[in-house]
């Protein structure tokens, strides 16, 4: 099933304008952007990795005086990013070869992380490293318990992953992070599974 995750980029270059529609501005994820937000300095650099169209997530944060980077894999979604938030800079880049070659002050992967396959999620860790400053806030959703599973988007099959808690919190320690927060199916949240932790401050 894993081999499924490899058309994930492909999916959202083929649909990215449909994606964007069908994603539109509602923001139940606010309550935990908040709580990201409240780990970072004013005015903070954020790494929003698969950025998707730049709404809502990274227009929330441009909105609030954050100076957001954007990356995804799909040129048509960068595109938009770039149309609506001209000033912001946005790459065209795969997660799983990142290396921009700079430390932000927050990371956030929702809902985009966990559509790699098991074996890219556990390599992104060190990505996430080289990508933190001291203290940094990281987030991401990942699905509620250890698997693979596949939606459908344009009535094509669309790939989903899982580590365990367990393994998450691992990974997250060994790469100098510590968890602060974890809930499976947030009611609150439109149903997302949210790992939220912190890079250790040297």
């Amino acid at each position: 099933m894993s081999d499924l995750s490899n058309d994930v980029i492909r999916l959202y270059n083929d649909h990215g304008a449909d994606f964007d529609s069908l994603r539109g501005c509602s923001l139940a994820e606010k309550p935990w952007l908040d709580r990201f937000a409240s780990l970072l300095p004013q005015g903070a650099s954020i790494l929003d990795i698969g950025c998707g169209s730049g709404e809502p997530i990274a227009g929330y944060f441009i909105g609030n005086g954050y100076d957001v980077t954007g990356i995804d894999a799909s040129l048509p979604l960068i595109e938009l990013c770039r149309a609506r938030f001209p000033e912001k800079l946005w790459v065209v880049a795969d997660m799983r070869k990142l290396a921009l070659g700079r430390r932000f002050d927050g990371l956030i992967a929702w809902h985009s992380f966990f559509h790699l396959n098991a074996e890219d999620q556990r390599r992104m860790f060190a990505i996430f490293r080289q990508h933190a400053n001291d203290g940094a806030a990281l987030m991401f959703t990942a699905g509620p318990g250890q698997g693979e599973a596949i939606g459908t988007f344009q009535g094509k099959p669309l790939y989903h992953a899982s580590l365990s808690r367990e393994e998450y919190e691992s990974l997250l320690a060994a790469h100098g992070f510590r968890l602060l927060d974890h809930i499976v199916e947030d009611p609150d949240c439109g149903g997302a599974t949210v790992y939220l932790a912190r890079r250790a401050v040297a």
